[in-house]
């Protein structure tokens, strides 16, 4: 019987990271592609902003990824804490 029990929360463990995995992905990739679409609308508006928008952008863009990296951290780390 705890066996069983064992297996259970090790599949909630693990579905639940894949979850929390899911919505960084999800998020991200929305607040990527926001922030290019807003910065390429700003450049097409104004082609003179171009090198006053790229490089926020860009840093933008990198800062985004890493909040998804660090996602999949989180999700890494309930695995490894709660799936043993």
């Amino acid at each position: 019987m705890e066996n069983s029990s064992v297996m259970a929360v090790n599949s909630w463990v693990v579905l639940s990271a894949a979850i929390a995995f899911a919505a960084a992905v999800i998020g991200g990739t929305y607040a990527q592609g926001k922030a290019a679409s807003v910065a390429l609308e700003g450049i097409a508006r104004n082609p003179a902003a171009a090198d006053k928008l790229q490089t926020p952008m860009i840093l933008a863009l990198a800062l985004i990824e890493s909040l998804v990296l660090f996602g999949f951290g989180i999700a890494f780390l309930i695995l490894q804490k709660f799936a043993a």
